[in-house]
């Protein structure tokens, strides 16, 4: 399970959690099934018996439990809610005695933990061996780069790859995240890297530490340049088929009549176009932030042509705001300049005098086109009556249909990385499993939105990769970029619900 899904509650890891190595000498309290109470002193020069269960033929002449609370820091401590019990050493380091298991070893070197990564795209085999993080490190992490000005740690468990600390989030993440990792790099260096989360579970802030060596992103046997251009050429295919009807009944044919497809050329060239300004304008903003972004594959598309591209976010985003401004960036530029096209389509007449001729019912499909087109045509435009129409209507339609479709708050969709990092994962998570349910239920009607899901679904579909810090919300100016983006995606896939005029023009 992937760290970003949600942080689980580490009780349920335990059947992969490893050993925490306790100190030298420890005290151990033992709660019985019967509530008694069992005190051994432990020495790691010796091999120490484990616990055995009221069942066992050994049985111990326990004493009722009394007081389970302890006046200083040098003695177990035992919760008697959950019966957890709790070894105590005599600094302040504090480990769930269920973690020690049986017949792991208690040397005092190396603390164990699961192998398995908190992030998507870690190749497995890079973790097929356990990894270590000395005790030695976990001790610093605890007493010299967290501390009461900044992440007051209460508790830690393993985690996959690494160590999970709760506590006490003191003062301002980013301020806090920005202190606890520079003094994380002056006694480490760059072999750990910190994130600073929200707990799923109680909504209570975390710090996961992890090894740098497990962040590495995934690669793939076939380059990704390949790959990538493969899908461009059947992209540039299918854009092109879009604007030839002749061809779309029959796909066969067009091998015998790849003249016709440059008739489809000035469509293809007007949509790929708003695909450039969307993919540019994301990788602009991703550099000025410092994000590094992979080589987008475009996804073609029967019905519109193309359905936009997927791209990786290749290393860890900082912070919400910088995710935000990167996830708007695409699709708020592709819509300024779809929205420009589109008002010229109907502004300008057609450069041939003819266009292409529509039926008004055509503009029902969208709220924004068909307010557009009653706005500017007026009685023109009439239930029932073929209409005339500038070609750059179509294709600047086509492309803000392609920006919308990747604006829906679903998944790793830029409308799903905005609704994250405007609202946060928990809430960010159940607006992606609204949208797929209504997408699912608009794909009984709709065949675009049946391949759309589909999509999502199988490539798109999360979860999102955990940021450094996502406790920080981001700036009011920005979450207002993201609310744009997402109204305009609404505007663009709603439907117009007014008629048209039936009265004939004047």
């Amino acid at each position: 399970m992937n760290l970003p899904a949600v942080l689980p509650c580490c009780y349920n890891r335990l059947q992969c959690s490893p050993s925490i190595t306790p100190p030298t000498h420890f005290l151990r309290f033992v709660i019985r099934k019967k509530r008694s109470l069992v005190c051994r002193l432990s020495d790691n020069n010796k091999e120490d018996d484990s616990v055995q269960d009221d069942n066992n033929s050994h049985q111990d002449n326990d004493q009722p439990l009394e007081n389970t609370s302890l006046e200083n820091n040098d003695g177990p401590q035992l919760n008697e809610q959950t019966g957890v019990e709790w070894v105590i050493s005599n600094s302040i380091s504090i480990f769930p005695s269920h973690f020690l298991k049986p017949g792991l070893k208690q040397d005092g070197t190396n603390v164990q933990v699961a192998s398995g990564s908190p992030l998507p795209g870690v190749k497995p085999q890079q973790l097929d061996e356990s990894i270590r993080i000395p005790k030695e490190t976990v001790e610093i992490l605890r007493n010299q780069v967290f501390s009461f000005d900044t992440f007051f740690v209460t508790s830690q468990e393993p985690y996959e790859g690494g160590v999970l600390f709760k506590g006490n989030l003191r003062g301002q993440a980013a301020k806090t995240y920005e202190k606890v990792s520079k003094r994380m790099q002056e006694k480490l260096g760059d072999d750990y890297t910190l994130f600073l989360l929200i707990n799923p579970e109680d909504d209570k802030p975390v710090a996961v530490v992890v090894p740098r060596m497990t962040l590495q992103p995934e690669t793939t046997a076939v380059p990704e340049w390949f790959a990538a251009g493969a899908f461009g050429l059947v992209t540039l295919f299918t854009l092109l088929l879009r604007n030839v009807p002749a061809l779309q009944s029959n796909l066969l044919s067009v091998f015998d009549n790849l003249d016709l497809l440059k008739d489809g050329l000035p469509g293809a060239l007007i949509t790929a176009f708003l695909l450039g300004v969307h993919e540019v304008s994301h990788r602009l903003v991703a550099t000025e932030v410092g994000i590094k972004l992979g080589i987008p594959y475009f996804v073609p598309s029967w019905q519109i042509g193309c359905f936009g591209a997927i791209t990786r976010i290749l290393n860890v985003v900082p912070n919400r705001e910088d995710l935000l401004k990167v996830a708007a960036a695409g699709p708020l530029a592709g819509f300024s300049v779809g929205f420009i096209l589109l008002l010229s389509g109907f502004i300008l007449p057609p450069s041939d005098g003819i266009g292409i001729i529509v039926d008004p019912s055509v503009f029902h499909e969208s709220f924004l086109a068909g307010g557009i087109a009653k706005l500017l045509l007026g009685d023109v435009l009439q239930e029932g009556s073929p209409i005339s129409v500038n070609p750059l209507v179509i294709w600047a339609w086509a492309g803000l249909v392609i920006n919308a479709i990747n604006s829906i708050p679903a998944g790793e969709l830029d409308g799903g990385r905005i609704a994250f990092a405007m609202w946060g994962r928990k809430a960010s998570a159940r607006l992606s499993a609204l949208s797929i349910g209504l997408l699912g239920i608009s794909s009984l009607f709709n065949d675009v939105a049946f391949y759309w899901l589909v999509l999502i679904f199988f490539l798109q579909r999360g979860p999102i990769s955990p940021l450094s810090e996502e406790l920080t919300h981001p700036q009011n100016k920005y979450m207002a970029l993201g609310v744009v983006v997402l109204f305009l995606g609404l505007l663009v896939c709603l439907p117009y619900p007014f008629p048209f005029s039936n009265q004939p023009a004047l």
